[in-house]
């Protein structure tokens, strides 16, 4: 019997950043249960113009509400500038790209991201940041920046995009319980560990007695 969590998600996603401490309890319920969680880069946007302002209104209004449902940090004053590229493929590729490397680093790195776009403002769609990024999260800089930019990891994180539209996922987060090759939803969108925890409780206790 295998079993494993599959976390799909994308590292500019902002509910996802508000799902970040929910997330946290739930791999290490599942780790005290000897499950593994597999990190899976969603891909959000995929953006080559700069937003205009309508957009970035809609997008602030979606960060007050994940500020205010959640209690996570944001920082607003000068958020998402004029010009600035929501392209959320590198922050996803960069993920990938450590998960390779070292998958512990990746959720590391994943929460690196997380606080330098959202609560400290940074624009994590640069390499040169992601690189820095992963040097902090335990990874050697060069070798992820060499990986970063070859073509095997360009088509990982194609991949990744691929197997999340054709299962049809529209939203983020989404947690998946996969046990012997099957797929079931666990969430599909912000909840709280309170509501979570007791869910992954009963399916972990029926994945150890499978």
């Amino acid at each position: 019997m295998s079993a494993r969590l599959v976390y799909v998600m994308d590292p500019m996603c902002s509910w996802c950043w508000g799902f970040a401490p929910v997330a946290e309890a739930l791999v290490r319920q599942a780790a005290d249960s000897g499950v593994p969680v597999h990190l899976v880069a969603g891909g959000l946007r995929a953006n080559d113009t700069a937003l205009d302002a309508s957009t970035r209104r809609y997008v602030l209004d979606h960060w007050q509400a994940v500020a205010q449902a959640t209690g996570q940090p944001f920082r607003f004053e000068g958020a998402l500038p004029d010009g600035f590229v929501y392209d959320t493929t590198p922050a996803c590729r960069a993920l990938v790209t450590a998960r390779q490397l070292d998958p512990l680093a990746a959720w590391r790195l994943l929460g690196l991201i997380q606080e330098a776009f959202y609560a400290q403002g940074e624009d994590v769609t640069q390499a040169a940041l992601l690189a820095s990024l992963a040097e902090q999260a335990g990874l050697d800089r060069q070798r992820f920046a060499e990986s970063f930019d070859s073509a095997e990891l360009k088509a990982a994180t194609a991949a990744d995009f691929a197997w999340v539209q054709g299962l049809g996922i529209a939203g983020f987060p989404t947690l998946l319980a996969e046990r012997n090759g099957q797929l079931a939803l666990l969430t599909n969108g912000y909840q709280p560990v309170e509501a979570l925890a007791p869910l992954l409780g009963r399916w972990l206790e029926r994945a150890a007695s499978a």
